[in-house]
């Protein structure tokens, strides 16, 4: 359970750096267009990670032993297609629709309307991919979601409009796109989490980038791009990447729910770049997602289940999920990465649904 608290901390470490992205883009708007800015963003992940890829292997390949053994799943030609649409549904159409939002929106509102990510893709989650959850998962989903109502209320903050802004359809959809991409991306997330958020990138950055010319945009001044090549490694690519650790131990929903408190860090970067004095509304809205995820991490789920027999790669220790003989030469050293498969078993523990407890109830 000690290494799922880790996992928390990473799934909210996404969420800050996701969340002080959006007032950032707002202040970006200003001197390059919204399908221009999607496509910096991307092209700045996926070049960027691109180059910590590089980086990464020069040590393998001065070790030949490291070299020979792969760390994650390659991915199959079965994921393919989970991962086209996670590329089109949150790396192409998502962006888009928030940034076109934006232009309408105030900051502070369109931050906290990202709040609707992590509700829609618990449900999709729930509905669709039938993870499990119970009582107080559910409760403390609500607890974040009434957080963010309270928040997006009219005259809650002084970003906020009466009624509902032009743009907050655009930004609501953005988040249907994003719940879809997040359920898709955890098909493929027992895969190195950089190359996927990498491929995502260099695929979305100049698909984006193309529309805003086609349409009829200019190629900002350097000083733009290399600052919104930045924000979106930082906001798209690390946020990623750390996104789908947490996916791949938390499970999709859990990891929304995580990821539902990005808009506070937006709200806070929004006030520090616009001044005002945050207002009650603020501070209970804190409040209640603090207790949501409190009540997430306080999760203890057990119960007798069976594992189906599964080959796969991954780093992992010779725990009792990993009992296996090894056919080439093993030094002892955990974690350690290769090619393994699990024989069924029947046991009871608390867990997660991770990539080893994706079963039914």
């Amino acid at each position: 359970m000690k290494s799922h608290r880790h996992t928390i901390f990473t799934a909210l470490l996404a969420a800050a750096l996701f969340g002080i992205t959006t007032p950032l883009a707002k202040a970006l708007l200003g001197s390059v267009s919204p399908f221009m800015l999607a496509g910096l963003f991307y092209l700045g992940s996926g070049s960027g990670l691109a180059a910590v890829l590089l980086l990464r292997r020069l040590p393998a390949r001065r070790d030949s032993a490291a070299a020979q053994q792969p760390t994650h799943d390659p991915l199959r030609m079965a994921e393919l297609p989970w991962l086209a649409g996670a590329i089109a549904a949150g790396g192409v159409a998502a962006p888009a629709l928030l940034m076109l939002g934006l232009n309408t929106t105030p900051a502070a509102t369109s931050a906290l309307l990202l709040n609707l990510e992590g509700v829609l893709t618990a449900l999709i989650a729930w509905v669709c991919f039938r993870e499990n959850f119970d009582a107080q998962i559910a409760l403390g989903m609500l607890a974040i979601v009434a957080g963010g109502v309270l928040l997006s209320w009219p005259g809650a903050h002084a970003g906020a409009v009466s009624g509902i802004a032009p743009g907050a359809l655009l930004v609501a959809l953005a988040c249907l796109c994003w719940a879809i991409d997040n359920n898709l991306t955890r098909k493929v997330s027992t895969n190195d989490a950089m190359v996927v958020a990498c491929t995502k990138g260099l695929v979305a950055g100049p698909v984006n980038i193309a529309i805003a010319l086609a349409a009829g945009a200019h190629w900002p001044a350097w000083p733009a791009v290399g600052g919104a090549m930045a924000v979106g490694f930082a906001g798209y690519g690390v946020s990623l990447v750390l996104f789908v650790v947490s996916l791949r131990h938390l499970g999709t929903a859990r990891t929304g729910a995580y990821f539902s408190v990005a808009p506070l860090f937006g709200v806070a970067l929004s006030l520090l770049l616009w001044p005002e004095r945050p207002a009650l509304a603020f501070w209970l809205a804190l409040a209640l997602m603090a207790f949501g995820v409190w009540l997430h991490v306080r999760e203890r789920h057990d119960h007798t289940h069976t594992h189906e027999p599964l080959e796969h790669t991954h780093a992992h220790r010779h725990d009792e999920h990993h009992q296996h003989e090894h056919d080439f030469a093993w030094d002892g050293s955990e974690p350690h990465a290769h090619a393994h498969r699990h024989a069924p078993i029947t046991h009871s523990h608390a867990h997660y649904p991770d990539v080893h407890h994706r079963h039914a109830h």
